[in-house]
């Protein structure tokens, strides 16, 4: 399946996000999402465009002041603040360009603190031309990129045994949600999962109860995914059951980016050790599923 593309952009000024162009012909028409690249969420600025229309920006001390916008502190800055928050909603914006809240933005962005960024960026519109964003920008170093796709294969992998309804697991019956996720992230990196005495890189096994599976497919997809794209996969992966299967159960898991300003529902996300917030779909033969989400210390509980 398609899952591309996205484009790179080098030195890009946050005022580009916010002009009238932009905002109709991507924010308004599809779902359009931008990411600053090379940005470090504890100490750099960063900024997301997330799909609803919202422009998040999280600024040090320094630069918040310089550009005058009206935000609020981090809840991650400890007792000495050195982060800001702003969120402007383009949508609303739009609707009054004459406004002198607009005027006050723009004249930030473009005069006062122009502030430039390397962005990744990626939008989805059916029917439109895929090549629009190419040209948009065609006057900056524009990059387009396709996720990598990687598939693997493993054999003999020890799995734990699932059911639908035991949730938190049951003694010598199924395992937990918990268990599995730890599972996962084992198979993910490559860990061995035998906890043989002279491995002294990892004492990890698989939870029991397990059985054997002879053959399981790994498939990572890697790069700048959209919601609509995710959809569709999960969407595929559901009517792989259609027809009777030997597998019980099939995952889909989702990485979100560490160094995101946000995380769940434009909650502030932080990083501090870890900078995990992700989520995990298990589908069941008998169509049920479980949803999984995670976040690390400095983010709030997903909805």
């Amino acid at each position: 399946m398609e899952t591309g593309p996205y484009y790179f952009v080098k030195n890009l000024p946050l005022h580009e996000l916010i002009t009238h162009e932009f905002i109709n012909t991507f924010v308004k028409k599809g779902s359009c999402c931008a990411l600053t690249y090379n940005t470090n969420i504890d100490e750099d600025n960063t900024a997301a465009l997330l799909p609803n229309g919202k422009l998040i920006l999280s600024l040090d001390k320094d630069t918040y002041e310089e550009t005058g916008l009206q935000g609020h502190p981090s809840r991650y800055s400890g007792r000495k603040i050195m982060k800001f928050v702003v969120s402007i909603d383009l949508m609303d914006l739009s609707c009054n360009l004459d406004s002198k809240k607009y005027k006050r933005i723009s004249w930030s962005f473009k005069e006062k603190k122009p502030l430039k960024f390397d962005f990744l960026l990626a939008w989805h519109h059916t029917g439109a031309e895929e090549s629009a964003m190419m040209s948009y920008f065609s006057s900056y170093r524009i990059q387009e990129h396709q996720p990598k796709i990687a598939v693997s294969t493993m054999t003999d992998l020890q799995c734990p045994v699932l059911q639908s309804s035991e949730l938190g697991g049951k003694p010598e019956v199924a395992c937990g949600a918990w268990e599995l996720l730890d599972w996962l992230g084992a198979v993910f990196s490559d860990v061995e999962l035998n906890n043989e005495p002279n491995n002294f890189i990892s004492t990890y096994c698989c939870p029991q109860p397990s059985t054997v599976v002879a053959k399981a497919y790994l498939c990572t997809i890697t790069g700048f995914i959209l919601p609509e794209k995710i959809c569709l996969l999960l969407e595929q992966l559901c009517r792989y059951f259609d027809e009777p299967k030997l597998a019980p159960w099939v995952t889909l898991s989702v990485q979100g980016f560490a160094d995101s300003p946000v995380s769940w529902r434009e909650k502030e996300h932080g990083f501090r050790k870890g900078g995990e917030h992700l989520y995990n779909f298990v589908i069941f033969n008998n169509q049920d599923y479980w949803l999984q989400m995670a976040v690390g210390a400095n983010d709030d509980c997903p909805p």
